[in-house]
């Protein structure tokens, strides 16, 4: 670890020890592998969420892990569901809880209503749930784990694989580079619905991904954040090397953290100077049999990406002109 892990390290340490809350929501005791991210990436969005919530999770690495019956790590109300109709059930929530609240047959306010599953059951199988909940402008919060494939079920890839990438369905060979698309965008989905906030995160950016859960969850209306989750097993790196893959892709520009607020654009975690994408890659077995000119076009393809974020980061929202104005001019 070079001495910017070290720093921020000892810096993020510091200060979660000191002001972030110590109730655990996400407990011990689950089956989640060596050096998972995910299991990281579940214990600090269950803290940020708070006890004042139902969650609607998917089939997928997390439910595999944690609910074997009759245990449970989920502190908090949790309802397995399946992979297709996550955001359909928090739908079905929040739309309950708003009746009983008009009924007045809810004391108090209503529990924050959150969705998670997993890049699977996201941006593949559950994207027509999602986007419809979206649109229909529902009061909750939708979390995606992506560790880019679906590891639980034997690492198949899915569309949020990244190019290149090797998994079992997507395996490279003389005729074959592997993974042979580029990842799904799921971010420019959601904020092609106009919904009020999106936002990327790394639980190797531990208070980064704390405040923009605890602004989602807060915001009135649809919120979603897509958060990257190293995992060891189905990306061939490393057990210890978790955070540091989790700060690498931030770094090189592969996985940047920014947050769109009503439509404005803004990065959370600025990298003055991105780092070569190589050294994200060579950590994991995943890549291996990529060669230089695979490598090459993969760091122009994140570059060209880095820099269009830059440029919506820069540009102004629009300001559409009144309807009255509108008409004058026509």
């Amino acid at each position: 670890m070079d001495k910017f892990d070290v720093a921020s390290s000892q810096k993020y340490d510091v200060y979660a020890s000191r002001l972030l809350p110590k109730e655990e929501y996400f407990v011990g005791g689950h089956r989640s592998c060596q050096g998972c991210g995910e299991a990281l990436a579940v214990r600090w969005v269950c803290k940020a969420i708070g006890k004042d919530a139902v969650i609607a999770h998917a089939t997928g690495c997390m439910e595999i892990v944690s609910s074997g019956f009759p245990q449970t790590a989920w502190v908090q109300p949790w309802i397995h569901v399946a992979f297709e109709n996550t955001a359909a059930v928090a739908s079905g929530l929040e739309a309950g809880y708003k009746i009983l609240a008009r009924k007045g047959k809810l004391p108090g306010r209503p529990p924050k209503v959150v969705a998670m599953a997993g890049d699977g059951g996201t941006s593949d199988i559950g994207l027509q749930a999602l986007s419809g909940a979206m649109e229909r402008g529902h009061d909750f919060t939708y979390i995606c784990w992506d560790n880019e494939a679906y590891m639980n079920t034997g690492i198949q890839r899915s569309s949020s694989t990244p190019y290149g990438a090797m998994t079992t369905t997507s395996p490279p060979g003389k005729r074959s580079i592997g993974q042979a698309t580029w990842k799904k965008n799921m971010v420019a989905i959601a904020v092609a619905h106009g919904i009020p906030y999106v936002a990327t995160a790394c639980p190797s950016y531990l208070f980064d991904l704390y405040f923009k859960v605890k602004r989602a969850v807060e915001t009135p209306g649809p919120a979603y954040i897509h958060i990257l989750s190293v995992c060891p097993t189905g990306w061939r790196s490393a057990t210890d090397l978790t955070v540091r893959l989790g700060r690498l892709a931030v770094e090189t520009g592969v996985f940047p953290l920014y947050e769109v607020v009503d439509g404005r654009y803004h990065l959370t975690i600025d990298i003055p100077k991105l780092r070569p994408v190589k050294d994200y890659l060579k950590l994991q077995g995943r890549f291996r049999h990529l060669r230089e000119p695979e490598i090459d076009f993969i760091q122009r393809q994140v570059l060209a990406h880095y820099d269009l974020l830059l440029k919506k980061c820069e540009a102004p929202y629009p300001e559409f002109p009144p309807l009255s104005q509108t008409e004058e001019g026509e």
